[in-house]
């Protein structure tokens, strides 16, 4: 198996040919390698205690499915032994990669760079403390085989603290649910799988790794939820807390946001714009209205500074949504992104532009 560590700063010639030969070397063989069905997706954090005994439960359980397989752990910048515990199962069994991060970016970034170096036809992101079962991966892809692209797992039977983690995490549930559209019960359980074609295409930020079955549901994935087993921790410190909950408000936010209204931000911020001038125009009117018919002065009223600062942040919001308009037909033209994504063709080549964007 090979096994390379890039140099630090600057190298001489001699080692940067090395180590050139030695990636080409690594790409022709990866390329050789029939590619695995599975991947399973962990990203890590300080679980030094828990990654032997994960490594020999997900062995188990992926050996009795008769299916070719790799596991990706994403050290997310983890300060106890972990690395060097992954380190240890990489060199013994060659179906372990290891990602190592310089610090620490969060689980969206570990997912993220999960999936960027899986090769399997089917990801299954799960979490690295035991408390997901690897056993319920034959649930997911027998749920899978029915015709879904998407299968969530949904911890009916959470083991958690109830005021801390249950109670807001219900919350966050049904607001999500309710916004989305995407009706599931467990959008922060991490053990899921996906079809490729459905994630490939998916950039995540901020905490939005809880979010991807709602992107793929609008991208016309079939999505399905199963209940499946979660224990309580046993080794190591929960990595979270009630202030995860305000991130996760504030990125579901943001994925409706460019959902619904990324190639028409226009539509947000001038609909807003215009209700704020309507609002100024409506409270002149009413100054009117008392000035001539009850004698009362504007200076008697708050009403000029609300119509005043009414018409203002109107204007204001209108040229920020022709801003966001410009910003957002710049980002589609200067990288000849289009705005819609085909399913099938019938009879017709794709266009040449894209062609070439393929090629």
């Amino acid at each position: 198996m090979a096994r390379y560590k890039q140099p630090v700063g600057s190298v001489n010639m001699d080692t940067s040919d090395t180590w050139s030969d030695k990636m080409l070397q690594e790409a022709t063989s990866r390329q050789a390698k029939p590619k695995p069905e599975l991947s399973v997706v962990i990203p890590v954090y300080n679980e030094e205690e828990n990654i032997e005994r994960l490594y020999d439960k997900l062995v188990a359980a992926l050996t009795e499915l008769g299916k070719t397989w790799e596991a990706v752990f994403i050290d997310d910048g983890s300060t106890d032994r972990s690395f060097e515990e992954l380190e240890k199962l990489s060199l013994r069994d060659e179906r372990i990669k290891i990602v190592q991060f310089v610090r620490n970016y969060g689980q969206t970034a570990a997912l993220s760079a999960g999936i960027d170096h899986s090769l399997g036809k089917i990801i299954i992101p799960m979490d690295a403390d035991l408390q997901n079962d690897p056993a319920d991966i034959r649930s997911l892809l027998n749920k899978m085989d029915e015709g879904y692209d998407v299968v969530s797992g949904w911890r009916k039977n959470r083991q958690d603290e109830f005021f801390t983690r249950l109670i807001p995490s219900w919350t966050a549930n049904k607001i999500i649910s309710v916004i989305s559209g995407v009706r599931l019960h467990d959008y922060g359980c991490s053990l899921k799988a996906y079809r490729r074609d459905v994630i490939k295409n998916i950039r995540l930020y901020g905490e939005m790794h809880r979010f991807v079955p709602i992107y793929a549901s609008w991208q016309g994935a079939k999505v399905a939820e199963i209940p499946v087993n979660h224990f309580a921790r046993q080794f190591g410190q929960s990595k979270y807390g009630l202030s995860r909950t305000f991130k996760v408000v504030l990125d579901l936010i943001t994925v409706k946001f460019m959902s619904s209204y990324f190639t028409k931000p226009i539509y947000v911020f001038g609909t807003a714009g215009i209700a704020s001038i309507g609002f100024a125009f409506a409270g002149f009117a009413w100054m009117l209205v008392l000035k001539f018919c009850y004698d009362t002065t504007f200076i008697e009223t708050p009403l000029p500074v609300l119509v005043a600062m009414c018409f203002m942040v109107g204007i204001q919001l209108i040229l920020m949504g022709l801003l966001a308009e410009i910003l957002m037909r710049t980002y589609h033209e200067s990288q000849g992104k289009r705005i819609y994504a085909v399913a099938t063709r019938l009879n017709t080549p794709p266009p040449r532009d894209e062609v070439s964007l393929e090629d």
